[in-house]
């Protein structure tokens, strides 16, 4: 090897060689001061390579990731841009503080808490309180949810109201962003539908409506942002989807994804027809609803039904039978057919086992349907269409606590916490203990499979009838989640591996990248705090653009003329 800039003795190849292979145990800026040639390898290949299978102690069958130069920029990458350094700590809520959503310009931030308020933050070098809005007058409990709609003018607030703790009952607020007035309130039940927009200007609640012990009926709505127009020809909300709920489940955690899609991706489209979410459904021939009503209450009176049926287990097995002909089919095509329109899934979750969330839920939003122009109760229906269906559904074996999109909406992030492996669901208000360990599963939203293996690294400790939301967030490159166990958790999303923990007091409830800069992440925790990280690269660019103070360089010169 030549002789670099820096001068001293080379070390021959096979001693860098071994340097890398052990760098496992050794910190990558040690070897950087013992190799004083540094950069005379700083562009081999096969070192990098080496280097970057063994640090980050990834298999060898994952490739390099596509978008990747070289591997020497491959590892310079999950090194060096990763948001890990806190450079700053906000503590204006004085409670907990739930969640966090930026603006799609990244110029704004808002923060929800146990305080009651939602904060709007100006995201500059130095970020700082731009308004507070205190949402106590209107009998709310606490904040828990913001979005803010699809040119930043509008935002949306969900909270709770005030009541028992049994009390599932809560609200949508509209805030203009113009001058930070109050546009409009929502009624929202239960609570954690939160809500969101569906469009600029119309937004998305849910409602419930007991039929049973144990049986309800979802309905969603759009509702117009601006309800104060008065006006006989416009209306201001319009019923969406009607679904009913088996084995004491509800809808809750609406999301809208926008998955158009070119017509070479249309070719991967679901083939299979999926059922209604939480229907059993048996082919029965020609045999109607009522009559396989009165065949079952006929077996009951009769004996026939054995073993004896619980209450619970009577219900649900009227409810199914009762739906099986009163429900809407599913749209068999779930992919538009003109490359040139709009896909819109509605994405939920839901269940059909117990109350606990533990299937998603996907129904396509049709164009007729993204306006609150027309019948209130939507189009026209059936007898036999009382209830919609579901275009699909996943299930996943135990109880979700998170969901978020990809940037371009094509893949789903699910957070969940597994059922053990052979576990039956016997009693609904029963479901089943559920596991330490939090998955962080992915779905193609295209084919509507899982992909890639579950991510693992993050904890929670709460019980099923305790357990709380623990939202994350997706960027181009990475994903984070709050945990129970006091950290922020940061992976790689093509190499699926854990690349920071990011520490706080107590539990980390929320996530959020910046749209614009993915090496600007926010975590907001139970200690009432908001923290700031950025990566090492953005850092050291900012402390190079900072001037030197005026008295240092003052008094250096004086010691020099001295």
């Amino acid at each position: 090897m030549e002789a670099g800039g820096g001068g001293g003795p080379l070390l021959p190849d096979s001693v860098l060689y071994e340097i890398f292979l052990y760098l496992d145990h050794v910190d990558v800026l040690a070897v950087g001061l013992v190799c004083q040639q540094w950069h005379a390898v700083a562009r081999d290949e096969f070192l990098w390579k080496e280097l970057f299978y063994r640090y980050y102690r990834i298999s060898r069958e994952v490739p390099r990731h596509p978008a990747a130069v070289s591997w020497y920029d491959e590892f310079q990458r999950l090194y060096d841009t990763i948001p890990c350094i806190e450079v700053q700590a906000l503590k204006e809520h004085n409670d907990q503080v739930l969640h966090l959503s930026f603006s799609h310009s990244g110029c704004l931030f808002a923060s929800c808490s146990k305080d009651c308020t939602v904060k709007i933050w100006s995201n500059e070098l130095d970020i700082s309180l731009q308004h507070s809005s205190n949402m106590r007058p209107y009998n709310w409990s606490y904040t828990q949810f913001s979005q803010f709609n699809s040119d930043d003018s509008l935002l949306l607030v969900s909270g709770v109201f005030v009541g028992p703790h049994n009390s599932s009952s809560g609200e949508i607020a509209v805030i203009s962003m113009e001058n930070f007035t109050l546009l409009s309130r929502v009624r929202n039940k239960p609570y954690d539908v939160f809500g969101c927009w569906l469009n600029e200007t119309n937004l998305i609640s849910g409602n419930l409506h007991r039929i049973g012990r144990i049986t309800s009926c979802s309905v969603l709505w759009l509702n117009n942002a601006f309800q104060g127009i008065e006006s006989e020809n416009v209306n201001v909300v319009k019923r969406l989807f009607k679904i009913q709920n088996l084995n004491a489940s509800t809808i809750r955690t609406v999301m809208v994804a926008d998955c158009s899609r070119d017509s070479e991706e249309e070719e991967a489209k679901p083939k299979q027809t999926p059922e209604p979410a939480g229907q059993e459904l048996t082919d029965d021939g020609d045999v109607t609803a009522e009559d396989g009503l009165q065949q079952f209450f006929d077996d009951i009176m009769e004996g026939r039904v054995r073993p004896a049926m619980t209450e619970t287990e009577l219900e649900t097995k009227v409810a199914e039978l009762f739906i099986r002909n009163r429900t809407k089919p599913p749209e068999l095509n779930l992919l538009p057919t003109d490359s040139n329109s709009k896909t819109k899934y509605l994405i939920f979750t839901t269940g059909c086992l117990t109350y606990s969330p533990h299937q998603i839920g996907i129904k396509r939003i049709l164009p007729h349907q993204m306006t609150t122009a027309g019948p209130v109760l939507g189009e026209e229906r059936r007898s036999d269409e009382f209830f919609d269906s579901l275009d699909h559904v996943i299930d996943i074996h135990g109880h979700i606590i998170g969901m978020g999109l990809s940037p371009d909406h094509r893949y789903l992030y699910v957070n969940s916490r597994a059922w053990p492996r052979d576990c039956v669901i016997s009693d609904p208000m029963q479901p089943p203990p559920i596991a330490e360990e939090i998955d962080l599963h992915v779905f193609d939203l295209k084919t509507m499979k899982e992909v890639k293996r579950a991510l693992r690294a993050h904890r929670a400790y709460t019980p099923n009838e305790e357990c709380f939301f623990i939202f994350l967030d997706v960027s181009r490159d990475f994903v984070a989640s709050g945990a129970e166990d006091r950290h922020g958790y940061i992976w790689d999303r093509h190499y699926n591996i854990c690349l920071a923990k990011l520490q706080h007091d107590n539990v980390v409830n929320s996530v959020a990248f910046s749209p614009v800069d993915q090496e600007l992440l926010l975590t907001a925790s139970d200690d009432a705090t908001i923290k700031v990280w950025r990566s090492p690269r953005t850092v050291r660019i900012q402390q190079a653009r900072k001037p030197r103070p005026r008295k240092l360089l003052f008094s250096w010169l004086m010691n020099q003329k001295s």
